[in-house]
């Protein structure tokens, strides 16, 4: 399905691994009611593809044997409506992350990489979280035990230039407060993209499943998040009852 793209150097496969990632965490998450949808129980064996765009597909598989690439899990829609949809999000996270760590290792096995290649790619890869820590929250829970409760849900480093524009007044904090709130931002991971980078950028928390985002990410600015009581991200927006 990618014809011609080759990553040859560790930093190559390694943005490639990045971008996949990137698309298949959006499909989780920002895109879950899109992915759901698209994974219809009645059509045949469908696969989840990330790119390296960043963006996503779900599609049948390759028709060639074997394959260019690695496949994805095959068949993730025959098991939509058998579970709980957050259980179900979370299985095929499982296999996206599966799929991309094979993906990575067939262009290092194909371009002869050596072992301490190998071994600098994985320590890449494992310094991210995973999917499947990104969809069910797991890579947060220890950083919101310790996080202390904030009053205002927007984190910025330039919280006192946002909230002069919009002529709010602000709220100080401790000095001991600022430090818990920097050290929660610097190990947060952004909810959409799953990058935990970007701690001088607007971030936004979702007062629903208490996950963080860049407010680029989730297309909120720190003068519209002024005006919002309670924010919910695009995925618990996006939620609905199950019978």
């Amino acid at each position: 399905m990618e014809a011609g793209y080759n990553p040859r150097s560790v930093e190559e496969v390694f943005k490639d691994f990045k971008g996949r990632r990137a698309g298949l965490i959006k499909a989780l998450t920002t895109d879950a009611e899109e992915f759901f949808q698209q994974s219809d129980p009645e059509k045949e064996n469908l696969c989840l593809y990330g790119f390296p765009s960043e963006q996503w597909e779900v599609n049948l598989p390759a028709e060639e044997v074997p394959p260019e690439l690695p496949e994805p899990a095959l068949g993730i829609n025959f098991a939509r409506d058998g579970m709980q949809e957050k259980d179900w999000l979370s299985l095929v996270a499982v296999h996206s992350d599966a799929w991309l760590v094979a993906v990575a290792f067939y262009f290092g096995a194909r371009f002869g990489f050596q072992r301490a290649d190998r071994k600098r790619l994985f320590n890449m890869i494992n310094e991210l979280p995973t999917i499947f820590e990104v969809v069910t929250g797991a890579s947060k829970k220890q950083q919101k035990e310790k996080s202390s409760s904030v009053s205002n849900h927007i984190h910025s480093n330039n919280k006192s230039q946002s909230n002069s524009k919009s002529g709010k007044p602000l709220k100080r904090q401790s000095d001991e407060e600022e430090e818990e709130d920097e050290e929660e931002h610097g190990e947060a991971v952004c909810g959409a993209c799953g990058d935990n980078n970007g701690t001088d950028e607007f971030w936004i928390c979702c007062d629903i499943c208490e996950n963080w985002f860049h407010g680029k990410c989730v297309k909120i600015t720190p003068a519209r998040a002024e005006h919002i009581k309670q924010y919910k991200c695009p995925s618990c927006t996006n939620k609905r009852p199950r019978p």
